[in-house]
């Protein structure tokens, strides 16, 4: 599969990335390169789908997951109700390795925002994944590939070793250069609640 930092290539259009949004639309769990980490992913709206993939992890559903886009376009029904100052902070960051966690609208089921009154968002600036949000038609569910307090996998070898067969679909591709996993921040507050 052709590098993602490829510029001429259309992701969304790809046979593979078109392969993964068919599983994904139909509940599948599948694994995908990001910035800097192989992440998980599934869609956000069907929760039988989120918890599989947090029971793959072994994460308690407390701790929310994070919602990873092409473009803020598609995280417009969760954004209802910022300010216009709050929605420019969060544009001022996108696309690129921010996730920024914005009060939930009650429009993220509580199986994404867990025991949290705010939902962790991101819009993506790695092309594969940009692709695959845009063959999805919508933002996707991104959390790293492992077990919980195991470390998170850098390649998609390391995705077979951890999960085997429990995946639907590993989408082939690369990880984005950066070293760490996004830094998630406040929107309100500014705090830094992860560090990048």
């Amino acid at each position: 599969m052709e590098k993602p930092q490829n510029p001429a290539v259309d992701w969304s259009r790809h046979p593979r990335i078109l392969r993964t949004a068919v599983v994904l639309r139909s509940g599948g769990v599948v694994a995908y390169p990001t910035e800097a980490v192989w992440g998980l992913g599934c869609a956000p709206a069907q929760e039988a789908a989120v918890r599989r993939l947090l029971a793959l992890k072994q994460r308690s559903p407390d701790k929310g997951l994070i919602l990873v886009a092409a473009d803020i376009g598609q995280l417009e029904p969760y954004l209802e109700g910022l300010s216009t100052g709050q929605r420019q902070t969060l544009a001022d960051t996108w696309p690129g390795p921010v996730t920024w966690l914005v009060p939930a609208n009650g429009r993220a089921g509580s199986w994404i925002t867990g025991q949290f009154d705010t939902l962790a968002v991101r819009v993506t600036n790695h092309p594969l994944v940009q692709g695959l949000c845009r063959a999805f038609d919508g933002p996707l569910v991104s959390t790293s590939a492992n077990p919980q307090g195991r470390p998170p996998a850098r390649t998609a070898l390391a995705v077979r070793r951890y999960f085997g067969q429990q995946l639907d679909y590993i989408t082939p591709g690369q990880v984005g250069g950066r070293a760490n996993p996004s830094e998630i921040r406040h929107l309100v507050s500014g705090q830094i609640a992860r560090p990048g």
